[in-house]
């Protein structure tokens, strides 16, 4: 069993920054994936940003030099450093852990104005 848990999602006016945490309940060293994704209201669950266990990344174009994920193994944590922010990047975050079988987190809410 893997839990993850989420933090440091709020409200940010655009051009703000956040930097959201996951922290998972054992170790990450060999999980295949973990990632960040979200979800807006009426929308489908995105993918933002992954990190495979070799510290290869895969991001959305669209987050291409604004959001930065980041894993600390020691801490068993995952970050998601999001810069410049935009009201569209407005959603519910899910911290995402691959390991035969997807687990999730409870998800942040993230809300930017305009």
């Amino acid at each position: 069993q893997l839990q993850l848990v989420e933090s440091g999602g709020g409200l940010v006016q655009a051009g703000g920054s956040l930097r959201l945490s996951c922290a998972a309940s054992r170790s990450i060293f060999s999980i295949n994936r973990m990632g960040w994704y979200r979800q807006a209201p009426g929308k489908q669950r995105e993918s933002v940003e992954t990190i495979t266990s070799g510290g290869i990344t895969n991001y959305k174009d669209s987050m291409k030099g604004r959001f930065t994920i980041s894993r600390d193994v020691a801490k068993n944590t995952v970050y998601l450093q999001m810069n410049r922010l935009k009201p569209e990047d407005t959603a519910v975050y899910y911290c995402g852990a691959e390991q035969g079988f997807t687990y999730w987190g409870q998800g942040t809410q993230v809300t930017v104005s305009s």
